[in-house]
């Protein structure tokens, strides 16, 4: 009888402190989730745009990614080495539209972005410019229009006239990376 009891005794314990153990690691688990802050997405644009461009190559490049999954050459490859450069001053915009298509809210970013294309046999690179507009609504930003001047790899051509690109690559980079922002998932990396 005294050895039953001290086995049920030291299952007891045993049970018990395996109970501790388990409740002590959740409460561990539970304070480093709360203590790990969600970011909320930047107000002010300039800091916004800083880490929008930080993350924006990976971004473009998963777009792409997934558009050559569905329907790409297997021999062409397009790339986003760095994006860059922002430029904060705005464009005056009145008296050049017919109709105002953007809201009263919006503010206008431009930047670069090197890209680099595999052909077949050679690598060819391109710097694209960008004009961005974004809005700040109540729950976060949104890209409201992006167009694009895609650069020539040749110094003696110039780039191409504006470009409205908000469904293109980067277009849908920005989207997907306000997105995040808004849902409190971009961290800054510096």
């Amino acid at each position: 009888m005294g050895k039953n009891l001290r086995r049920i005794s030291r299952g007891w314990i045993k049970l018990w402190v395996l109970g501790v153990l388990t409740a002590a690691s959740w409460w561990t688990i539970e304070r480093l989730a709360f203590s790990i802050e969600r970011s909320s997405c930047p107000a002010d644009l300039e800091t916004l745009t800083d880490l929008l461009l930080e993350d924006l190559p990976s971004y473009a490049n998963r777009v792409v990614q997934r558009a050559r999954k569905l329907d790409r050459t297997p021999y062409l490859s397009t790339y986003v080495i760095v994006a860059g450069r922002p430029e904060f001053k705005p464009l005056p915009l009145n008296g050049r539209q017919y109709q105002p298509v953007l809201p009263d809210t919006s503010k206008q970013v431009f930047f670069t972005t090197l890209e680099r294309r595999y052909n077949r046999n050679h690598v060819v690179e391109a710097q694209n410019y960008h004009w961005l507009f974004l809005t700040q609504t109540q729950d976060g930003w949104r890209l409201v229009l992006i167009y694009t001047q895609f650069g020539s790899p040749s110094d003696k051509k110039p780039p191409t006239p504006p470009q409205e690109t908000s469904n293109g690559i980067i277009g849908q980079a920005i989207r997907l990376w306000l997105r995040d922002c808004r849902a409190g998932a971009i961290r800054s990396q510096g």
